[in-house]
């Protein structure tokens, strides 16, 4: 962690006197496309969190954390696919969050053999789930229901995060759908799997990422003619 964290530290001066080649590249690249310096920023402080945290008591708190490492990055991105209306931005920033929330989902058997967890300890309470039992693989016959309120959740602020992709240059827009879309997926992977993300690793598959492409391609069809009819699952 000492090591992770003075590396964080001379790539968080890279920002203020950019010596490395990346962070020369970087500054340029901030310059053409108006990325501001808060989320680079704020994401550093993630990586930070990252460091000294492994639990979270609330979904506020864990939703801090899903910014700083996520939500911060479409941030960043958003500029780059031709976002120019700032009131968009916090639909770039729910996208971000509702993928790094789906990595949660996907990989609480694999945090849990590190011995992190991320699902909120309020909300596991009130399911009934106990932190150490989840730590275990052995979380309890309620954690279904846990998993698909928190799916829910998911896929709530992916819905809101479409709500910003009109304000994209059309690749931007395309791009855009396609990740949200291919990574939504996963949800329903867990879904496949009945919750129980102990028994395999939900991912979508090459043949799934394929099927789902015309729909993707509908979607960015209908934004273009019909924008307020569009739907991330139609």
């Amino acid at each position: 962690p000492a090591a992770t964290a003075a590396a964080v530290a001379r790539w968080e001066a890279e920002l203020d006197r950019p010596t490395h080649p990346v962070g020369i590249a970087f500054a340029a690249v901030r310059a053409q496309f108006g990325i501001p310096e808060a989320p680079v920023r704020d994401l550093l402080a993630g990586i930070r969190m990252d460091l000294t945290t492994t639990r979270y008591a609330t979904w506020d708190d864990l939703r801090t954390y899903c910014y700083h490492v996520a939500g911060t990055v479409g941030l960043m991105v958003a500029p780059i696919f031709g976002c120019r209306d700032p009131q968009a931005l916090p639909r770039a920033a729910d996208l971000g969050i509702a993928m790094q929330l789906t990595n949660i989902l996907r990989d609480v058997a694999e945090d849990a053999a590190m011995g992190r967890l991320y699902l909120p300890l309020d909300e596991l309470a009130a399911f009934g789930c106990e932190p150490g039992a989840v730590l275990a693989g052995q979380p309890g016959p309620r954690f279904r229901d846990l998993m698909a309120f928190q799916i829910d959740r998911a896929r709530a602020l992916y819905a809101a995060a479409l709500q910003g992709v009109p304000a994209l240059a059309p690749s931007g827009r395309l791009a855009t759908l396609a990740a949200a879309r291919l990574y939504a997926g996963i949800l329903g992977e867990i879904e496949a799997l009945d919750y129980d993300v102990f028994r395999a690793r939900a991912h979508v598959s090459p043949a799934g990422k394929l099927r789902a492409l015309p729909a993707v391609a509908a979607a960015f069809t209908r934004m273009t003619v019909f924008p307020a009819r569009t739907s991330l699952h139609g």
